[in-house]
């Protein structure tokens, strides 16, 4: 009996240690959020909190304990102890085994049942990746084109729907909207930006309620993980000019500083297919960004200030200002937007699955631009707060996100006599439910409900599965509601380069969605394939009517308003310092149009490809010491306005269709790596294809029929570039 007892008492023991560690890379930096479970039982997982520790249960029968973190080399530690120990995890940027799906320099996150691809530091420098709006080059999901042929502004499309409809993020923080719509991705500098994911579908209920086909996530240089120096320098051949200056500090254990710096300019004329315009505006940007973070065992703080200014001017070549140059046509947008964000968490280091985070943003946006006499003055005043607590039921395998949100958006928009005022009170309430079994079940169910100051209450439910079949193949499917309330003159900006009458025709509604979609990957050795369907029906959208010549006429849908997106993707490598990427896409956006004559009528979307076409392929040398990429991009057919037909006043019934001819673009860099020195040369749109007059009646400008808001291709030939980047790690 006494036997008995000694042998109860000690396995009892043995069931109730505790084994205590730290994980860190390489250079002693912490890493939290890794996963940690023991071989025997990946269903009790723990995390690592902001100080890089964790605490796990270990029975008689835990031997092998297993690490896994997104970016690094899933590895394991056999125990014969139960002493506290440091574990050193080493980077993977060529194979992020376990975690994600690697072809090409993709990478999918395999842990999430959201269909997420991530864009790399790796990929980003495939290119030179000026801004944002220049970093999906070899990305066969989001697409990027000019939106008019005078401002600059550009504009990109997911699952070929506007990417009014996807939520861009900064680190988690809705970014990109409103008044920044129009410019926003050129004011992301592509040297701060570490990652970007880009999310299918609707997204986590977590960020808000505007994810209606997709989000962007943009995570920028961290100041306790960056390079203490960087230098990039960029120029082309048409004079444009780029200076980024980065700094970050460690100053002590608690506390580390960030600097990012930016300027760029472009002050020559070019009017390469004579038509009198700018074929690129003249601009000059600063750009500045300051952030601190603070990190304790049970606290952690992040804080920083944004600050942006940018001038631009364009129009035809000769016009200098509206008061010396009175009779040429111009046009000048001067914008200033200050920012501060700070994100807290409070930590329970004994229970690290557990946290309590705060987001706090505020946000200044004033852009003020004439198109030709015509003045539009345009000032935004945001506050966004988020304040999430997560935590589980029961065991790692049931864990929640609940919080509450609060946003205002305060708009005063002034074009000529038409005036949009509004101020937007939006609280809102979310709770958010995660399954996971053993890495390979994942059930994500999100429900949401925002009390809109001018639009009544608006219930989002969302839901995410994903199922792994074997070792090698993934399913993904996913359906939710989503809502955000338009702005049509920041949204349709380039087409006030016109001589267009805007008509709003009613008071506009919120554009409300429901998106369904599934995704499949199969995995072979060195291969991946992918194949995926989204469709988007709208319940309500507001309608940008460019059908008739002389009018942009707004107002909502009464109707079919739907779009289907279908996606074919290849990878392969690498494989002997070759990686190849081929992928199809195929959409199909339908509207309901023909309101301003009582009609209704079903027509594809202007100025949209059914079709896409994707290759890229790319060679490493030995040690990465020269790199070549090269990419080519087929666009198909899409509709444009007949500008000569729609002239007069036609029945939509009787609207002329005519197509814009597909074309191709490549683009390709080679670059030279040094242990801290990198040089890059490259070209994009090398074989010169410019869009054959893409502004109609460009030599009256004052005329009834005049418009720069036509461009469905290039407007300037080949551009050729090069730079350097210099690094202090």
């Amino acid at each position: 009996m006494k036997k008995l007892f000694i042998l109860l008492l000690f396995s009892v023991s043995g069931f109730s240690q505790v084994i205590e560690g730290k994980v860190t890379d390489k250079n002693q930096q912490i890493l939290p959020g890794v996963i940690v479970f023991w071989k025997n039982n990946p269903n009790l997982a723990v995390f690592t909190n902001e100080m890089g520790n964790f605490k796990i249960n270990k029975t008689l029968e835990d031997k092998l304990l297993i690490f896994k973190f997104l970016g690094y080399k899933t590895d394991s530690i056999l125990l014969t102890n139960t002493d506290y120990f440091t574990k050193i995890l080493q980077e993977d940027n060529q194979d992020l085994e376990g975690v994600v799906v690697k072809g090409n320099a993709t990478l999918i996150d395999k842990l999430s049942p959201i269909h997420t691809e991530i864009i790399t530091t790796k990929t980003l420098a495939k290119a030179a990746c000026c801004n944002l709006s220049e970093s999906f080059e070899t990305n066969a999901s989001v697409s990027v084109s000019y939106a008019d042929a005078v401002t600059g502004s550009k504009q990109i499309q997911l699952l070929g729907l506007s990417g009014t409809y996807v939520q861009t993020n900064i680190e988690n923080i809705p970014n990109i909207r409103g008044l920044a719509s129009t410019f926003g991705f050129n004011y992301v500098p592509g040297t701060w930006v570490q990652s970007i994911d880009v999310g299918k579908g609707v997204g986590s209920v977590v960020n808000g309620y505007e994810n209606m086909i997709g989000a962007l996530n943009v995570e920028l240089k961290k100041p306790e993980a960056s390079e203490r120096m960087l230098l990039n320098m960029y120029f082309n051949n048409f004079g444009r000019s780029e200076a980024n200056f980065n700094l970050s500090k460690k100053i002590n254990k608690k506390w580390a500083v960030g600097l990012l710096s930016h300027g760029s300019f472009l002050k020559t004329k070019i009017d390469n297919n004579g038509d009198g315009f700018l074929d690129l505006p003249k601009y000059d940007q600063v750009n500045f960004l300051n952030r601190w973070k603070y990190t304790s065992e049970r606290f952690v703080a992040q804080f920083g200030l944004k600050y942006l200014k940018e001038n631009r001017l364009g129009g035809q070549a000769d016009f200098v200002a509206r008061e010396t140059t009175p009779t040429i046509y111009g046009f000048t947008n001067h914008t200033t937007r200050v920012e501060f964000f700070s994100k807290t968490a409070i930590l329970f280091p004994e229970k690290p699955y557990r946290g309590l985070g705060l987001i706090v943003n505020a946000s200044t946006h004033a852009s003020d631009s004439y198109f030709g006499f015509k003045p539009y003055l345009a000032n935004q005043k945001t506050i966004y707060t988020n304040l999430i607590y997560q935590d589980i039921i029961g065991s790692t395998n049931h864990t929640y996100k609940a919080g509450l949100s609060f946003l205002n958006d305060n708009y005063d928009e002034n074009y000529g006599a038409i005036g949009l005022q509004r101020n937007e009170l939006v609280p809102g309430a979310f709770f958010e439910y995660a399954y996971n079994h053993l890495d390979r079940t994942n059930l994500l169910i999100g429900l949401r409900e925002d009390f809109h100051n001018l639009y009544g209450n608006q219930f989002s439910p969302r839901i995410h599965f994903k199922q792994e079949f074997g070792q090698n193949q993934t399913l993904r499917l996913s359906a939710g509601r989503g809502f955000r309330v338009p702005n049509p003159l920041a949204e349709y900006f380039g087409n006030l380069v016109s001589s267009r009458a805007v008509r709003i025709l009613e008071p506009l509604y919120p554009e409300v969605s429901w998106t369904f979609g599934s995704s499949y990957m199969i995995n072979i050795k060195k291969f991946s394939i992918s194949g995926e369907y989204y469709f988007t029906n709208f319940e309500n959208q507001m309608i940008a009517d460019l059908e008739h010549a002389e009018y942009l006429y707004f107002y909502n849908s009464e109707g079919k308003s739907n779009g289907q997106s279908a996606l074919i993707e290849l990878n392969y490598g690498p494989v002997k310092n070759w990686e190849i990427k081929l992928a199809y896409r195929y959409v199909e956006i339908k509207q309901t149009m023909g309101k301003p004559q009582g009609e209704k009528v079903v027509l594809d979307k202007m100025f949209l490809p059914k079709e896409r076409i994707l290759l890229n392929i790319g060679y490493a040398f030995p040690y990465d010491k020269w790199k070549i990429d090269g990419t080519l991009q087929w666009n198909g057919k899409r509709r444009i306005a007949d500008m000569e037909a729609s002239a007069d006043h036609l029945s939509y019934y009787a609207m002329p269709s005519k197509m814009a001819p597909s074309y191709v673009n490549i683009n390709g860099q080679i670059s030279r790596n040094f242990p801290r020195f990198e040089y890059y040369l490259g070209g994009e749109n090398i074989t010169g294809f410019k869009q054959k007059d893409p502004i109609y009646k460009a030599q009256h400008p004052f005329s009834t029929h005049f418009d720069a808001g036509m461009a469905w291709g290039p407007v300037v030939g080949a551009t050729v570039y090069t730079g350097f980047r210099y690094k202090l790690l």
